[in-house]
């Protein structure tokens, strides 16, 4: 009796194990965090760029002081799960694209057309995450890659989670998972915004800007690594059709209510002074309220956005007395809405003219209207309804804040 219960748990027990026959150490195991895709002058071929971290440097107790962080190999494919396997007959371990954190697509590459075709088979294995970031580089991938250089931080796939998640958070980059660019694109009804990043600064005139109102790239800088994060690249229909900068990235997660982000450092006009600035976080508590009324007939919509949004103060240079003046304090809560129903309206107009299609994701609030996909489909979001929509957008300040002091110096008695 009991040589039959051992039997049964030993044949129970050898089941589940035979689960386990596929199973490779992690240290017989090479993980690539960042993937890089360029074109080359062959047709169908691409150069694939694998970032290989060092797990030797995962863990800072062993003293490998002169072991590098990464290793970074190219190598020709015609897509990506052929040009890895290329790569594992040149590294010592298994490449395994289960913990890739980024894909940096070349601006060429993504203008070209071939980015879709190119990205395709990630859908279909179950070896990589649909969370992957899609960065888009001014320069060739392979540049890219090679020439970010993060000094402060020796582990490079702690380095592009941290830094995505930190300039995501202040609203001048995008929410650019791969999940959502397949979504968005074959829904074929909205824009999709990549995350825009380049290693190669330009010389830019120096003029009165926010700080939101660059590109990568653009912004001024001295020391430092030379990888610079700042707007989207925008997708239509998998293509790469043109360049926002951080103030249009933020006007458009801002209006998205499919993305997180609820507070954020922004800077304005001082409107009595204008030859100064103010800054400050700009909260908002509640999503934007949109609602879309359709004539079926006419195919045409009415599209009315109502933002309410908070305001705290962080900053007055000039020192102008905004806080005990009601008079001042009125001048500057006007012109905090004025300003963002102007900037918002300006880039509402200029996707409907320019792109002819829209980055907020306001489709889904319209397909209500319609009883199947085919009618939804003729309708034409993005060449008819979106284009020709009336849309009213109405900021509402709820309330002004001062942070913990309510007067500046007076810089008149300083000086006296």
């Amino acid at each position: 009796m009991h040589k039959g219960i051992k039997l049964v748990l030993f044949l129970a027990l050898f089941t589940f194990l035979s689960g386990c026959e596929d199973m490779i150490e992690v240290e017989r195991e090479s993980f690539v965090i960042a993937v890089g895709i360029d074109r080359t002058n062959q047709d169908g071929i691409y150069l694939f760029t694998f970032q290989i971290a060092n797990p030797n440097i995962a863990n800072s107790m062993m003293g490998n002081g002169g072991s590098e962080p990464d290793e970074i190999i190219s190598i020709l494919g015609s897509d990506i799960m052929t040009a890895k396997d290329k790569a594992d007959t040149i590294v010592t371990k298994k490449i395994s694209l289960d913990h890739t954190v980024v894909f940096v697509i070349s601006e060429e590459l993504a203008r070209s057309g071939d980015f879709l075709r190119v990205i395709q088979p990630t859908s279909r294995t179950t070896h990589m995450r649909h969370d992957i970031q899609i960065i888009v580089s001014k320069e060739r991938a392979e540049l890219f890659l090679n020439n970010n250089h993060p000094s402060l931080d020796q582990k490079p796939y702690k380095y592009f989670q941290y830094k995505i998640t930190q300039t995501r958070q202040t609203g001048i980059i995008p929410d650019a998972d791969l999940h959502r660019f397949l979504q968005i694109t074959e829904g074929d009804a909205d824009l999709f915004l990549a995350i825009y990043a380049t290693t190669q600064h330009q010389q830019v005139e120096e003029e009165e800007k926010s700080e939101d109102q660059y590109i990568a790239g653009e912004l001024l800088q001295k020391g430092g690594n030379d990888t610079q994060f700042m707007g989207s690249a925008v997708f239509k229909e998998g293509t790469m059709i043109d360049i926002l900068t951080g103030q249009e990235t933020r006007i458009a997660n801002l209006l998205d209510k499919s993305v997180p982000l609820s507070d954020v450092l922004v800077t304005y006009l001082d409107p009595i002074s204008p030859e100064f600035f103010i800054s400050g976080n700009y909260i908002q508590r509640k999503e934007p309220e949109i609602k879309i009324d359709y004539n079926t007939k006419q195919n045409h919509a009415t599209i009315n956005i109502t933002v309410p949004f908070e305001f705290e103060i962080l900053a007055i240079p000039s020192l102008t007395n905004y806080a005990k003046s009601s008079e001042n304090k009125q001048i500057l809560e006007k012109h905090l809405v004025e300003v963002n129903t102007t900037l918002a309206k300006n880039f509402i107009e200029k996707t409907q003219k320019k792109y002819r299609s829209d980055p907020f994701y306001w489709s889904i609030y319209i397909r209500k209207y319609f009883k199947d996909i085919p009618s939804y489909e003729e309708a034409d979001w993005h060449n008819n309804i979106y284009p020709n929509a009336e849309i009213n957008i109405e900021y509402k300040l709820k309330r002004l804040q001062f942070g913990k002091t309510l007067t500046d110096t007076n810089l008149d008695k300083v000086r006296d």
